[in-house]
């Protein structure tokens, strides 16, 4: 843990730092103490005030966020640590400067960075230059931290995640992946129905089947969105057409047609199933308004447990305490 904002940085470059790119990255012991620290820190929020004090997390978003930036700036904020949100327009990475160069130099100025952007492999390639923890806030691969936010809401919500059935319905995308990975690490079975030419990447797929065999889960990939459903604890869906894919609206609203979440198909689930979407929500699209605001949906909750995972995710990174011993 930085002692304080001008000894911050210098210390990590002692080491090769801890990012979170992928939760892939993460062992099953790890990701299990990140939900249970996000948890304790739900329930016990004034303990963590001033456990980074005066740190600094930086913020590059190269796409728009609600959730995303403001449950990172509040978590930093939680922690004692001042967020500083930067735009690509007004940095010199956005002017052609090596991102190799900008992620030397945060390094010396900030204790870890969020990076919200397109590409994963630039992430990780600007992440092997830096000396500080980075942390994905979104590529267009992946979407870690929200992995972790939607796995916490099933296990506050239905109990232990070990041999739980997952359905995800529709796009085989960024959320997607990350859902799976989680999913195999924690030990659930889950079940991805989506259209011919939508599916999620085969070898994140395959590594995830790999994973999943040693933790007890599984990963099915079906095309009927009532097999995934049928004795489901929790259904999942995401827009049809994510930020980039506009050009492709009009295919994608065809092709997933049947790939909408209803009370019938809520129904085909288990009794006290609850529903997830990482939103913003497109009701009358992927999902009937009667299950974003009935008695399945947990969304909400959801996307408050995106600060608190965050912040589980900040704190282990820069203090290298997974546990949360150094709070008390």
């Amino acid at each position: 843990m930085p002692a304080d904002a001008d000894s911050a940085t210098h210390a990590a470059e002692s080491d090769p730092p801890r990012h979170y790119l992928t939760v892939s990255a993460l062992s099953p012991e790890d990701f299990a103490r990140l939900i249970s620290l996000s948890r304790r820190m739900k329930e016990e929020p004034g303990a963590w005030r001033q456990a980074i004090p005066g740190g600094r997390l930086a913020m590059i978003f190269d796409k728009p966020s609600t959730r995303t930036r403001v449950s990172f700036e509040a978590a930093a904020v939680n922690l004692g640590m001042h967020p500083l949100m930067l735009r690509p327009d007004e940095l010199q990475i956005g002017r052609g400067e090596p991102p190799q160069d900008t992620a030397r130099v945060l390094s010396r100025m900030v204790d870890a960075i969020a990076w919200r952007t397109y590409s994963q492999a630039g992430l990780e390639s600007f992440a092997s230059h830096c000396t500080i923890p980075v942390i994905n806030a979104l590529t267009d691969e992946h979407h870690p931290c929200q992995a972790l936010a939607d796995l916490m809401t099933i296990e506050e919500t239905i109990g232990s995640l070990a041999g739980r059935r997952l359905a995800y319905v529709g796009d085989g995308n960024n959320v997607a992946h990350s859902l799976i990975e989680a999913a195999a690490l924690a030990g659930m079975h889950v079940v991805v129905a989506t259209p011919e030419g939508y599916e999620p990447d085969t070898a994140i797929v395959a590594a995830a089947r790999e994973r999943a065999a040693t933790t007890g889960g599984s990963v099915e990939l079906v095309r009927d969105p009532a097999d995934a459903a049928r004795g489901a604890d929790a259904v999942y869906t995401d827009v049809w057409t994510s930020m980039g894919e506009e050009k492709e609206r009009a295919a994608r609203e065809q092709a997933f047609r049947g790939y909408v979440v209803t009370p019938a198909l809520m129904s085909l689930a288990r009794p006290g199933a609850v529903f997830l979407h990482c939103l913003p929500a497109h009701r009358g699209e992927e999902v009937e308004e009667a299950v974003i605001e009935g008695p399945w949906s947990r969304v909400w909750d959801e996307a408050e447990n995106r600060l608190w995972t965050e912040q589980a995710v900040i704190y282990a990174l820069v203090t290298g305490d997974w546990r949360g011993d150094q709070s008390r």
